[in-house]
């Protein structure tokens, strides 16, 4: 198993992007960051950032710009007020810090250009910092041809960290989402987005010797919160060796169940603890998850609670929230509010400082203030 990078996020800067105005907002990220604000505040568009991030690392970014109607869409009040966007990733550990930033512009088509695009590495005790300009111009990004340079280590482990920023929204379980039928066996390499792929996932763990106790605490946490459940039921499909269905079966029956017979909300809970709960070296380094609670019963959102400060020991957890039961599972340092300024009518991201509330928290919970907009974050 190869050595799991220790740099981190340590935040981003997002300019021009949706409801991000020019001027743009820096974002500092922990172990854990709870994204929470009201509709419409610009939570979904953080996660739409890191989306359009992905589809970048996959050489994809011009069907990203399609498949969101367009550039003119992503661009902060359309393509007349806004005519690019700039984001900016930082990482680091206490060896090395890097970065990574981009400007994207408006282009023939409706579609969007590389303008900028560059790397830095900073090495501790080492008076310059690296610096790799990539070619502008470009409809996707010079950083997948740059890794394949020789002598590319730095180009390698920014993309390597980049590439592992993950975001899921299992938002999907109506009859037609891939999650609900069946799926290629051997797509078990990582869970998808949309957990698609969850029965293969499982499978491949339940069938790993060194892996299978992992299946068996999912299984436990799965019947924590839904006590009926038994047990997976994962076979090879008789007619198609190559196929797997997520079936399953209740405690003491053997009734066999299929994905079908899932409640939304168990199926959601299902897909999230595989998540959370698998192997730590399959976990990506940063994962991004909006709205997780949706669905769920209150005693599942503080099993959901615990299982992302279990994660949050080997990966770290970007989180876009509006439920009051998670707000309370965690930490005032660890929530980001966000909110809509008045005037630019853009996003503006503000962290919270303990010391500020001490004499608040000392009588109220963090829900509590919440709803009663001290911290901020109401409509």
């Amino acid at each position: 198993m190869a050595k799991r990078n220790t740099l981190k996020l340590k935040s981003f800067t997002i300019s021009g992007f949706k409801s991000f105005d020019h001027i743009g907002q820096t974002i500092k990220t922990g172990d854990v960051t709870i994204l929470l604000g009201a509709n419409g505040s610009g939570k979904s568009n953080i996660v739409s950032f890191f989306k359009m991030l992905g589809y970048m690392m996959s050489n994809a970014l011009q069907t990203f710009t399609g498949e969101n109607g367009g550039a003119g869409t992503l661009l902060y009040y359309g393509t007349k007020k806004t005519n690019r966007m700039s984001a900016s990733l930082d990482f680091a550990d206490l060896k090395a810090s890097d970065k990574y930033n981009f400007t994207l512009a408006h282009a023939a088509g409706d579609t969007l250009i590389f303008t900028e695009e560059n790397l830095f590495c900073q090495i501790q005790n080492r008076a310059k910092p690296f610096k790799l300009t990539l070619d502008p111009g470009l409809k996707e990004s010079g950083l997948l041809d740059a890794i394949r340079e020789p002598n590319a280590t730095i180009s390698r482990v920014i993309y390597s960290l980049l590439k592992n920023i993950h975001v899921f929204q299992f938002h999907d379980t109506s009859k037609e989402s891939r999650i609900r039928n069946n799926v290629y066996i051997n797509d078990n390499i990582f869970l998808r987005s949309d957990a698609g792929n969850l029965a293969a996932i499982l499978y491949a763990m339940k069938n790993n010797v060194e892996q299978e106790k992992y299946y068996e605490r999912i299984v436990r946490y799965i019947k924590q919160v839904m006590p009926q459940f038994g047990d997976f039921v994962l076979e090879p499909l008789t007619l198609n060796k190559n196929s797997i269905m997520l079936n399953w079966k209740e405690e003491k029956s053997d009734y066999l169940f299929g994905p079908h017979q899932i409640s939304d909300g168990s199926l959601r809970f299902m897909a999230l603890t595989t998540l959370l709960l698998q192997p730590p070296q399959n976990l990506p380094s940063v994962i991004v998850l909006d709205e997780p609670e949706l669905g769920l019963h209150p005693a599942a959102i503080s099993s959901l609670s615990g299982m992302v400060k279990a994660a949050s020991k080997h990966s770290q957890v970007i989180m876009a929230t509006q439920s009051p039961r998670i707000v309370d599972e965690f930490d005032l340092s660890e929530l980001l509010i966000i909110e809509r300024d008045n005037k630019s009518n853009s996003t503006v991201v503000k962290s919270l400082d303990k010391e500020e509330f001490k004499l608040w928290i000392e009588e109220y919970s963090n829900s509590e203030l919440w709803e009663k907009n001290v911290l901020g974050g109401k409509p």
